[in-house]
């Protein structure tokens, strides 16, 4: 790519992104680099519209962008879902770029690797690649009803499927039965894929699934779960945000219950 080509560019700048006429459509700012302020860590992340895109850290905010920086959650509002996955990308690409500056097994300071996505060390070898931590979300139903839950690190009011990273040597299923045993004290059956997202808060890959109540006695655990319930397709508590694919597992299980329902 030349290097006077306008481009797509993901700035951010303390924890915010820079996206043009907030107020409005919004949009991820457009120009050649050569007339951007002094930029870090600049790397490719994709296209956007037809032009490339580079993310890149911003150190000093152009008087122009005072009032244009929104956070990563607010980018799916302004701009929808495709521009939500872009930047969380580039988010999560520039925190790995960071946070492997050296070497985890010499410390010697690391360079990109040519050719793929990964933080070379030129003293060991050694090869650091964009983390991805994968977790498992289930959402267990019981004839007409859905068990919902809640975390104490969510907004108040919110409820959700049961979601928990996957262990070292755990397969996808057998996470799903461990977490819904250790968070609310059930046994599931019949567990259903139902779909992926990568979240970028921080690095996470949510695996969701549907399962059918197998037993037990709805207990939870009090830490990670602080309150569950079953809950009718038609009395639902306040649920996660419609970019989440939480909302989306729910909303989709609802649906097809009232379009199944005589």
């Amino acid at each position: 790519m030349p290097e006077e080509a306008t481009v797509c560019w993901l700035l951010r700048h303390q924890n915010a992104l820079v996206v043009v006429d907030p107020t409005g459509a919004g949009d991820f700012p457009r120009h050649r680099r050569e007339d951007l302020p002094t930029l870090r860590n600049v790397l490719p992340v994709g296209e956007w519209r037809g032009l490339a895109c580079l993310a890149a850290e911003l150190d000093e905010l152009p008087a122009q962008w005072v009032n244009c920086l929104v956070p990563l959650r607010q980018v799916f509002t302004l701009m929808g879902m495709d521009a939500f996955m872009l930047a969380g990308r580039g988010v999560q690409l520039l925190d790995w770029q960071h946070n492997h500056r050296f070497c985890g097994a010499c410390a010697t300071p690391t360079e990109r690797n040519v050719g793929e996505l990964a933080m070379r060390c030129p003293a060991c070898g050694l090869l650091a690649y964009p983390r991805l931590s994968p977790a498992v979300m289930v959402l267990v139903t019981r004839g007409d009803e859905l068990l919902l839950a809640r975390s104490p690190r969510f907004p108040p009011g919110v409820f959700s499927a049961l979601a928990g990273f996957v262990e070292p040597g755990e397969t996808l299923e057998q996470c799903a039965a461990r977490e819904v045993r250790e968070e609310v004290g059930l046994e599931i059956a019949n567990l259903r894929y139902f779909g992926s997202q990568p979240w970028p808060f921080p690095n996470s890959l949510m695996v969701a699934f549907i399962a059918d109540y197998a037993g037990g006695e709805l207990k939870p655990d009090g830490v990670e779960i602080e309150m569950a319930a079953w809950f009718a397709a038609d009395e639902l508590p306040t649920l996660p945000v419609p970019m989440s694919i939480a909302h989306r597992l729910i909303a989709d299980w609802v649906e097809r219950r009232r379009i199944n329902s005589p």
